[in-house]
C-alpha cells in the first residue's frame, strides 16, 4: 500500500497552495480532486487579488493587513498572472458613504499596506470624470482612485498546481475520496480513480473541499462533528460593453453592499451577489433575481447603456461560485472572511478548512504547514515557499 505524509482533498486554490507549500517543505503529498483543478469556486471568483477595502467597515483589520501583504507578495511571485489595476470609487449626493468616509477608509487601507506603492490614492479632478466611459455624472460629488490587483483565478490555481508537481506532489483529477478511516498516528483513505478503488495510508489529511467540506467529513470513521455552515452564492455577468481601463467600486442602490464593474477580456464584468443557498447542487446557476440585481445596479450608474431589459440582451456569459461562511446571525455581507482551520482532539491527524479568500491562500498554506510540522514532524526542505515563482 502506498504511503504519503500528506493527503489533500480538493483542488481549488487552498488545496493547491497547501500541496505546493508542503511539497516545498519536503513532505510527500497526494492531492485528490474529484473533478478538474480549479473547476468550481476557484475559477468563479471576482478575480481580484486585493486587501478587501469593504472589510474595513466590519472591523476585519487583521484580514485586510494580511491580504495586502499577500497582494504585494503575489505581484512579485506571479508577475504574469497578477497585475496592478486602478480602482475608482464614485461618490454621489445620495451615496451612503460620504467623501470623508471614503477618504478615511483609503487612508487606513494605505496604512495597513505599510504604505506600499500601491497604497497611494488620490481624488480624481472633476474634469477627468467623463473619462470613465458611460458613468452617470449627474449628482456626482467626488471620485477617488486607488490600487489593487486582478488575476485569472483559474490560471493562478493551475500555476500553483504546476509548481507543486514540480516539487514532487502527486495530483490526481477525477479522484473522489470515499472513506477516511482515522487511526492512531495515520489515516487509511480510500478513493475512486480510473474506475477503480484505491487505498493510501496518510500520516496527515487536509480536507480542503470548499463547499463540500462537510460532505467529506461524512466519510470519516470514527464519525467526526462538522462546523455548521451556510453556502453563499456569488454570481457575475459578462456584458457585451467595452471595458473601462479600471475597476469601478460601486455602492449598491438596493442595499449597503458593494459590487465591482471590471474589465475582463475587453468586455465588462459585473459582480458579485451574496445569495444564501438551501442546498448544494453539482453546478450552481445564476438566478433571475441575481441578474436583475446586478443589471439594476449597473443601469443605475451607467444609464446610457439602457435599462435592465435592454442590458439583458448584452449578457454574453454568466458564472457563479459558492463560498462557505460560518452559520451565524446577520447578513452574509458582514460575516468574517477569515479561513477557519478546524482540528478536533479525537481526530488529531485530520484538519478541515472552512472559508477563505483567493488572495490569502498562501497564508492559509503556511498555517497548515505549521500544523503539519507539529503533527508529524519536519522534513528536509526542498525550496523556499516564499521564493517560488508562478508562471
Amino acid at each position: 500500500m502506498a504511503t504519503v505524509d500528506l493527503l489533500v482533498i480538493g483542488g481549488g486554490i487552498n488545496g493547491a497552495g497547501i500541496a505546493q507549500c508542503a511539497a516545498a517543505a519536503g513532505y510527500s503529498v497526494l492531492l485528490l480532486e474529484r473533478e478538474t483543478i480549479a473547476g468550481q469556486t476557484s475559477a468563479n471568483s471576482s478575480k481580484l487579488i486585493h486587501g478587501g477595502l469593504r472589510y474595513l467597515e466590519s472591523g476585519q483589520l487583521p484580514l485586510v493587513r494580511k491580504s495586502l501583504a499577500e497582494r504585494k507578495a503575489l505581484l512579485k511571485l506571479a508577475p504574469s498572472l497578477v497585475n496592478p489595476i486602478p480602482f475608482y470609487i464614485p461618490v454621489y449626493e445620495n451615496s451612503r458613504r460620504s467623501p470623508w468616509a471614503i477618504r478615511a477608509g483609503l487612508s487606513l487601507y494605505a496604512m495597513l499596506s505599510d504604505f506600499d506603492a500601491l497604497g497611494q490614492f488620490k481624488s480624481v479632478p472633476c474634469v477627468n470624470w467623463s473619462k470613465i466611459k458611460g458613468l452617470k455624472l449627474k449628482g456626482l460629488k467626488a471620485v477617488y482612485q486607488y490600487w489593487d490587483a486582478q488575476t485569472d483565478d483559474k490560471m493562478l490555481t493551475q500555476a500553483v498546481i504546476k509548481s507543486a508537481r514540480s516539487l514532487g506532489a502527486d495530483v490526481l483529477e477525477y479522484a473522489q475520496c470515499t472513506h477516511i478511516e482515522h487511526l492512531q498516528g495515520h489515516s487509511l483513505v480510500r478513493y475512486q480513480y480510473s474506475s477503480m478503488e484505491q487505498e493510501v495510508e496518510a500520516l496527515a489529511v487536509v480536507n480542503a473541499a470548499g463547499p463540500w467540506v462537510n460532505q467529506v467529513l461524512e466519510t470519516v470513521s470514527p464519525p467526526i462533528a462538522s462546523v455548521p455552515i451556510e453556502w453563499v452564492q456569488g454570481s457575475h455577468l459578462l456584458l457585451d460593453i467595452p471595458a473601462n481601463d479600471g475597476i469601478l467600486y460601486l455602492e449598491s442602490c438596493f442595499d449597503k453592499r458593494v459590487i465591482f464593474v471590471m474589465p475582463w477580456k475587453g468586455r465588462t464584468l459585473i459582480g458579485t451577489t451574496e445569495t444564501l443557498l438551501s442546498s448544494l447542487g453539482s453546478q450552481p446557476k445564476v438566478t433571475p433575481e441575481e441578474v436583475n440585481y446586478l443589471l439594476g445596479i449597473y443601469s443605475h450608474y451607467f444609464c446610457c447603456f439602457g435599462d435592465v431589459e435592454v442590458l439583458k440582451t448584452r449578457v454574453l456569459d454568466s458564472f457563479c461560485g459558492v463560498r462557505v461562511l460560518p452559520k451565524q446571525a446577520g447578513k452574509a455581507f458582514d460575516r468574517p472572511r477569515d479561513t477557519i482551520l478546524k482540528i478536533q482532539p479525537s481526530h488529531p491527524n485530520l484538519l478541515s478548512l472552512y472559508g477563505g479568500k483567493l488572495t490569502t491562500y498562501r497564508t492559509t498554506a503556511t498555517e497548515v504547514l505549521d500544523w503539519l510540522e507539529g503533527t508529524i514532524g519536519k522534513r528536509q526542505t526542498l525550496a523556499d515557499f516564499d521564493q517560488l515563482v508562478l508562471d
